[in-house]
């Protein structure tokens, strides 16, 4: 839960279970960010919500606290089934949301589980075999285990929806429509995303029905964010300006975007084998080696972490004072949830990108999206030496003109997103 958004209610204020509350003010959360403040509430009439809002939002409390809230008031199920069931893109996403609902619903005395790729199946189905009030999953094994009937869906009266957006694009379309439809049919569902598209929209119609509409600023992310471009002639300059800002003392902690699997391990190869403290971050590693991996960022063992976008999801390390784009973003929406990893909970974060010739339109689309023309850097000694608007536009090299370009922030730099709600 973010603590950069501050609203004038309390959490006992939305009608969240006293128990909660109490729990919520232990651990210094009194006040609740917009999209929880807009969210809880329709939820806890029992409301279906359809809700765009990124990843330092606050977003998690904004669903497990209405739907734990919901449970604990039910008497219990006819049979040994969970009651809450969420799904999420990443293991790293489910993981933090697990232990954010342990946390929250610690004096209700919950079984609250995760079940994910890369955990031993031994170890799932012991779990499973015991009263289970919240599991938290990923679709691919989720399903693994509905198909051999290792777990039953039908008690389940609330289906939540994290990151909905990335679940798509991970080719989990398939899957989430048949959880959903193993699941009670008059449940409750709360669908979370960054971005609404025709997709997204046509699911939110097939699984909502008569959602309340909840919105948060699409450019909520960060609050001090300055952005620098860097044009590039090619691979081997984008190596030579990545190697150059990793000696830089300037960068603590960074997480470097590439583009697939294979790029991230390369690139945290080559910065090893230059006596840097890096290391890849991606879906192909074990749940294990991913946790220790994020671990030893959070301790500074790593200093530069290489991940691809699906992987960096859910990542909350405060202390990121860069994030460099390596490749650009196949999205805009993407390059601000990169660039969100950086400048957080009140600190100044820069965010560095690479962009060549190729990569002129979705620049251009990065900068229309985020209201901000991104200013030109050039490092002395690694200059390019081709024009990256071919004849047209600025030519490369040259720096921004001062003033034509401005550290990106929330709400027009007023430092709080507005969160609207209403009918969908």
């Amino acid at each position: 839960m973010s603590e950069d958004f501050v609203s004038e209610q309390t959490f006992a204020d939305l009608g969240i279970h006293s128990k909660i509350a109490q729990a919520l003010g232990e651990h210094g959360y009194t006040t609740p960010t917009p999209v929880q403040a807009a969210a809880i509430p329709p939820a806890l009439a029992g409301r279906d919500i359809l809700a765009t809002a990124e990843t330092g939002t606050g977003k998690t409390a904004a669903f497990m606290l209405p739907a734990l809230t919901r449970v604990a008031e039910l008497p219990p199920p006819a049979v040994a089934a969970p009651r809450i069931l969420v799904l999420a893109p990443t293991r790293e996403l489910a993981s933090q949301v697990t232990h954010a609902a342990r946390k929250y619903a610690k004096p209700l005395r919950m079984n609250i589980i995760d079940v994910v790729g890369g955990m031993p199946y031994g170890e799932q189905l012991r779990m499973l075999s015991r009263p289970v009030h919240v599991v938290v999953a990923t679709p691919g094994r989720l399903i693994d285990h509905i198909e051999r009937q290792r777990i039953d869906l039908s008690a389940v009266e609330v289906l939540i929806l994290d990151e909905a957006d990335r679940m798509l694009d991970m080719g989990f379309l398939d899957d989430v429509e048949r959880i959903a439809d193993a699941c009670k049919a008059g449940r409750q569902t709360l669908l979370f995303t960054a971005t609404l598209d025709r997709r997204m929209s046509q699911l939110a119609g097939k699984l909502l029905r008569n959602p309340e509409r909840v919105a948060v600023q699409s450019q909520a992310t960060a609050i001090n964010v300055e952005q620098r471009l860097h044009h590039t002639d090619d691979m081997d300059h984008k190596r030579r300006l990545l190697m150059h800002f990793a000696g830089q003392n300037e960068v603590g902690k960074a997480i470097i975007f590439a583009a697939t699997k294979r790029d991230a391990d390369a690139l945290a190869e080559e910065l090893s084998a230059a006596g840097h403290a890096a290391a890849a971050l991606h879906g192909d590693m074990d749940q294990s080696k991913r946790n220790r991996t994020l671990q030893r960022l959070r301790t500074g063992q790593v200093r530069l972490l290489v991940a691809t976008d699906v992987a960096a999801r859910g990542i909350d390390v405060r202390d990121i004072t860069h994030v460099i784009n390596f490749d650009l973003p196949r999205s805009a929406e993407d390059y601000v949830h990169r660039i969100g990893r950086t400048g957080r909970a009140g600190a100044s974060g820069i965010a560095v990108s690479f962009a060549s010739r190729a990569d002129r339109e979705t620049l251009s689309r990065i900068e229309r999206f985020t209201g901000a023309t991104l200013a030109i850097h050039t490092i002395s000694g690694m200059e390019p030496q081709r024009s990256f608007s071919g004849g047209t536009g600025r030519p490369a090299g040259r720096p921004a003109i001062r003033g034509g370009a401005r550290p990106w922030q929330r709400d027009g730099g007023q430092g709080r997103p507005q969160a609207r709600a209403g009918r969908w």
